[in-house]
């Protein structure tokens, strides 16, 4: 009995890290746009974002059931199963992180708790139908939806201000937009904390019905969603630098309206799913709305190369985790000896991640720096090269003709007119 508890503290406290990862890992999703376009200074956004997550985690516990009653069954599913689980998710998300990917922390958690199951338990652990019709299809239906959302309300909201020419109601109007994007911004932040909060509070409460200490099909306990409220607050408190840069300005430049438009599309799709119990990826939800409105905006350019990168993690995410889990399961399976090594190799891991991030640090400081953009791709380059001169002086003026010396003819060339004496 001993033994069962100090397994199931270890795993309440790996699942709490894992909330943790969640909430810097998951910042951009909130609040990326928000920083690169000025609306709001970095520090300042990321702890409104912390504040507005701890809240939403109080809001609904739709989606812990989902994970805790219905991805795997639970009968048969011991509690090493879920530490093995938490070891992939949390050691995906950190290697995304490093690479400043906006990959998905809720797949990483569900590919973990996959391939940690099939490992205990063989393919029949595992439901089939809920994890197609509320994570797989999911997971195609947001980002799409958001996109869509997003290029269609950035188009709307420029044709609505297409004859603004004042200079000063543009002002106002770029002002209107940057207030609407913080507005936006902390809806986001609380259907985040709504929405990824309760994955936590889902893996917890598995835990604890695991162990016997919560019958099949209980709420998570008040002390559960306490704590997970917590820990993804300080997550986000804490910022995740990288991704706010690669989704603030990797991704494509965003002006107000723009970040306004894709900050209202996804939280709309986020709240939307969390009420459904839906268990959604918000990085999914909001990497698509900021390409949506990049392709909304006439001229913008959205950098497909970054957004091929963040394509390739997201379908890696799933079977990644899983790999992970299933390995760390095999590891458990061994006994104390092997829990304690899958236990290193989490600490050494991310000590190990952690210590090449330092080498290019990015933080508030330097967040919104465009120095690691990537070069304008083979389309843009050869529009800009057919675009017509602009309108300038006429050649017949002097100060064109001398600046354009004549080429140097060489000495036996008989068009050369002699020189006068």
């Amino acid at each position: 009995m001993e033994h069962i508890t100090l397994l199931l503290a270890i795993v309440v406290v790996t699942a709490l890290v894992f909330d943790f990862t969640n909430g810097f890992h998951d910042t951009a999703n909130a609040m990326a746009t928000t920083i690169s376009t000025g609306a709001m200074k970095p520090k300042t956004a990321v702890a409104m974002s912390a504040v507005l997550n701890l809240i939403g985690a109080f809001l609904s516990v739709e989606v812990a059931k989902t994970i805790s009653g219905g991805i795997v069954n639970e009968d048969g599913i011991r509690t090493e199963v879920i530490f093995a689980a938490l070891v992939g998710a949390i050691l995906w998300n950190l290697l995304t992180w490093l690479l400043g990917l906006p990959s998905s922390s809720s797949h990483a958690l569900f590919g973990g708790l996959i391939g940690a199951a099939v490992m205990s338990a063989g393919w029949s652990s595992i439901n089939g139908g809920t994890v197609v019709t509320k994570v797989l299809l999911p997971a195609i239906a947001a980002p799409l939806v958001a996109g869509i959302a997003a290029m269609l309300a950035t188009r709307l909201t420029y044709r609505i201000n297409r004859n603004v020419t004042d200079p000063n109601q543009l002002k106002s109007t770029a002002k209107g937009y940057r207030a609407g994007q913080i507005a936006s911004a902390g809806l986001v932040s609380l259907a985040h904390g709504t929405n990824d909060a309760q994955k936590t509070m889902g893996i917890i409460t598995l835990a604890l019905v695991t162990s016997g200490v919560l019958a099949p099909g209980s709420n998570p306990p008040m002390w559960v969603i306490v704590s997970a409220g917590v820990a993804i607050a300080l997550g986000t408190y804490l910022g995740g630098w990288r991704i706010i840069r690669t989704m603030g300005k990797g991704l494509t430049d965003l002006q107000p309206p723009q970040g306004f438009a894709a900050q209202t599309s996804a939280a709309t799709v986020i709240l939307a799913s969390s009420h459904l119990g839906f268990s959604l990826s918000t990085t999914q939800s909001c990497s698509g709305a900021v390409m949506g409105s990049g392709l909304g905006r006439k001229g913008g350019v959205v950098r497909w190369s970054t957004a091929t990168r963040m394509f390739v993690a997201w379908g890696l995410t799933l079977p990644a985790a899983g790999l992970v889990g299933a390995g760390a399961e095999f590891l458990t399976k061994q006994g104390p000896w092997g829990i304690a090594v899958t236990a290193v190799i989490l600490v050494g891991g991310s000590f190990a991640i952690w210590l090449a991030s330092r080498r290019q640090p990015v933080d508030h400081t330097n967040v919104n720096d465009t120095a690691g953009d990537e070069p304008q791709g083979v389309v843009t380059t050869a529009m800009a090269a057919v675009q017509p001169p602009p309108i300038g002086v006429p050649a017949s003026e002097p100060e064109l003709i001398s600046s354009i010396p004549a080429p140097a003819s060489a000495p036996d060339d008989p068009a050369r007119p002699p020189a006068k004496v």
